[in-house]
């Protein structure tokens, strides 16, 4: 199984990839806690990304392509994978598409955590770790997701890999949407792959 999470910063899409990770039996992999280890141990990549990362806007693609493609290989060899915070923008994800259809390990269903915006900066504010988190820069990140990450909706939405779940709801609750709804999409693309469809 190979899910993708998309959600705005501070959906719960961490929370809800570990959750939706541990049901499956599959590896979380999150590009978000990647770089910032990245970030921390000052690697090329760390340094390439901090300035980014500080400012509030997308870490270029090659970057975390390059981070991401080891793990999510590594990832699928072991039972699957559920990927939290890349691709963020179509064109993210169709270079993306591209590289994992290549290696046999590209996303089936994509999971999309609908919050709102105020609800997003409250959870944000009452988390704030650091420079990254002030009001002004979770203001920036959210124009960007809406700008930039919204379209990624329609796109899974058109490909018929996506499943929608409101995440204003309780952590549980939103945990059984998904997977119900994970379900269903795995009937439904087993069913079009038998029928040769896909």
């Amino acid at each position: 199984m190979r899910l993708l999470m998309i959600g705005a910063p501070g959906a719960g899409k961490g929370t809800q990839a570990v959750r939706v990770a541990e049901h499956f039996g599959v590896t979380h992999i999150s590009s978000g806690d990647l770089l910032r280890d990245h970030v921390r141990r000052e690697t090329n990549i760390g340094r390439n990304a901090k300035e980014y990362i500080e400012r509030g806007d997308l870490v270029p693609d090659g970057v975390v392509l390059d981070m991401l493609r080891k793990p999510v290989v590594a990832a699928n060899e072991a039972g699957g994978y559920v990927l939290d915070g890349f691709p963020r923008t179509v064109a993210q994800a169709e270079v993306a598409y591209g590289t994992a259809r290549d290696l046999g390990v590209s996303v089936q269903v994509a999971c999309y955590l609908d919050v709102d915006r105020d609800t997003l900066i409250s959870r944000m504010l009452a988390r704030a770790r650091g420079v990254e988190d002030t009001r002004e820069v979770i203001e920036r990140r959210l124009d960007v997701y809406n700008e930039q990450t919204v379209p990624l909706i329609e796109y899974y939405r058109e490909r018929e890999r996506l499943v929608t779940v409101g995440g204003d709801s309780p952590i549980e609750q939103v945990t059984w949407s998904l997977l119900v709804q994970i379900d269903l999409a795995r009937k439904a693309i087993d069913k079009r792959s038998a029928a040769g469809t896909l």
